[in-house]
């Protein structure tokens, strides 16, 4: 005790600002990669530093070596796994510095989706429409056309129109605002998706298995309505499901998809 009093004494003030900050930066890493598989990626890197030090621990020689040689090239590891949330953290730091608080989904915007994507179910106009929650969508938006523009039925039902010329790809929503159509989403290459599904339902899976968004999927074909989240697809039945589902998945403490309607 009297040990951890004397270290507690022995600090400067230099000492506690140099600690904060580093909780800071690291607790700011967290924020970014929450939401993206590279929080897989970190959790399985210091699953490794575990066993690394427990094998040190019970002098298991083989496993400790071929370990410590892993941790020199640790950081190209790190650099290969991350590299887009790297790029992503280094083009918004300027930005994000601080914590930015998001509220609850637009609830005005949220019905005009729920609306139009009903409306073009029925007249069998396909559409992909992203949904940003945690996880930051501006690589995928800045890719597309810019819009930056309030979410309206009528402006959704105009974009996925065939004879539009953004129909293709998908649109992007953050924070009550349409920020980007004709956004190329990223296949799933996933043995696990359903044979039926076309490249519309794959790359709302693709998106879902690399970030934490939610997508609404309108089969042309089918002239059926799904959500897409964490590479799942889970059809709707009707305005008032979807409605039901996207009220769960944006619940500011759930973050895991329910397969059966509340």
């Amino acid at each position: 005790m009297s040990a951890v009093v004397a270290w507690f004494g022995s600090l400067r003030w230099s000492d506690a600002v140099d600690i904060a900050l580093l909780w800071f930066l690291l607790y700011r890493t967290l924020l970014l990669l929450r939401g993206t598989r590279a929080i897989q990626s970190l959790l399985g890197l210091l699953v490794v530093l575990v066993i690394f030090f427990i094998s040190g621990r019970f002098q298991l020689y083989a496993l400790h070596w071929m370990l410590e040689n892993f941790f020199v090239y640790i950081v190209l590891a790190v650099i290969i796994l991350f590299q887009s949330d790297i790029k992503r953290g280094l083009a918004t730091a300027g930005v994000r510095l601080f914590p930015s608080f998001k509220g609850k989904p637009d609830t005005g915007a949220t019905e005009e989706i729920i609306r139009a994507s009903f409306q073009m179910a029925s007249r069998r106009i396909g559409a992909l429409i992203a949904l940003e929650r945690e996880a930051s969508l501006d690589d995928y938006a800045d890719a597309g056309q810019r819009l930056e523009a309030r979410v309206s039925g009528d402006l959704l039902m105009a974009i996925f129109h065939p004879t539009s010329p953004l129909h293709d790809g998908a649109v992007v929503v953050q924070q009550g605002r349409l920020v980007a159509a004709k956004v190329f989403l990223p296949l799933s290459l996933s043995r696990e998706v359903s044979r039926f599904y076309g490249t519309r339902h794959r790359a709302a899976i693709g998106l879902t298995e690399e970030t934490d968004a939610v997508v609404i999927i309108v089969s042309e074909e089918r002239g059926t309505v799904g959500v897409a989240v964490a590479g799942e697809v889970i059809p709707v039945a009707d305005t008032n499901e979807l409605r039901l589902r996207l009220l769960d998945f944006f619940q500011a403490d759930g973050r895991r998809p329910v397969v059966s309607p509340a």
